[in-house]
C-alpha cells in the first residue's frame, strides 16, 4: 500500500511535467540533445526523418545542412527542417504520455483505496473464534 503510494505520487508528477512542458523548453532539450550526439546519429536521424539541419539558426547549422543526405535534398533544393518536425513528434509524444500516465496514477489511487478498505478482512473459511 504504501509502494503503491508512493508510485503514484512519482507517476503523478512525471505526468503533470510531461504535460506542462512547453516549446521553448522542447526546443531547448533538442538543440542541446542535437549537438551532443555523433554524426553517424544525425545522419541516420536526417535520413529517417527526411529532413536536413536543426533549425538552420547559426553558422554551424547551415555548415550540418550542407553536409545532409536526406532524400528529399536531392529532390528540391531545401528540405524542411529536421528540428520541426522533432517539435511536432515530441509534443505529441509527450501529450500522449501525460495523458495516459495520469489515467494510470488515478487508477493507483483507486488501488490505494481499495487495500485500505479490504485490508483487515477475515477469511471466511476461517474459524470464527480464531483471532485475526
Amino acid at each position: 500500500m504504501i509502494i503503491l503510494g508512493l508510485v503514484f505520487v512519482f507517476q503523478f508528477v512525471i505526468s503533470c511535467s510531461c504535460l506542462a512542458i512547453n516549446l521553448s523548453k522542447q526546443t531547448d532539450v533538442i538543440n542541446a540533445s542535437w549537438w551532443v550526439m555523433s554524426n553517424k546519429t544525425r545522419d541516420e536521424l536526417e535520413r529517417s526523418f527526411d529532413c536536413c539541419g536543426l533549425f538552420n539558426l547559426t553558422a554551424l547549422d547551415q555548415q550540418d545542412y550542407a553536409f545532409c543526405t536526406a532524400i528529399c535534398k536531392s529532390r528540391s533544393p531545401t528540405c524542411q527542417m529536421c528540428g520541426e518536425k522533432l517539435l511536432k513528434h515530441s509534443d505529441e509524444a509527450l501529450k500522449i504520455l501525460g495523458g495516459v500516465g495520469l489515467f494510470f496514477s488515478f487508477t493507483e489511487i483507486l488501488g490505494v483505496w481499495l487495500a485500505m478498505r479490504f485490508r483487515n478482512q477475515k477469511d471466511p473459511r476461517a474459524n470464527p473464534s480464531a483471532f485475526l
